[in-house]
This record gives structure tokens, C-alpha cells and sequence, in this order.
């Protein structure tokens, strides 16, 4: 209740982000390998963002 107005920091949208490539990516790994690939891609780059936010 409290955390209702707290504004999401940095890591936290980008960690969401990551988790949502990486349902997409694993979503398509059935039926499109190469969108897979290019989801898995984009994740990874959102990773090397927090870990130098780190």
C-alpha cells in the first residue's frame, strides 16, 4: 500500500525488461528459432546494462 506512488529506479524497469525478453524468446523457441535468437540477443544486452548499473 505504501509502495503505491514509489517510482521504479533504473535496474528495476531494466530487470523487467529482461524478464519479459526472455518470455518472449522462450515463447518463440518453439516456433520461430531465429526471432528466439534475436529476443535471447536483445536480453543479454539489457543484461550487460544492469550489471554496469552495478
Amino acid at each position: 500500500m505504501f509502495g503505491l506512488f514509489k517510482k521504479k529506479t533504473e535496474k528495476e524497469k531494466l530487470q523487467e525488461e529482461y524478464a519479459k525478453l526472455m518470455r518472449e524468446a522462450h515463447a518463440l523457441s518453439t516456433s520461430n528459432r531465429k526471432l528466439s535468437d534475436q529476443k535471447t540477443y536483445e536480453a543479454e544486452e539489457v543484461m550487460k546494462k544492469i550489471d554496469l548499473l552495478n
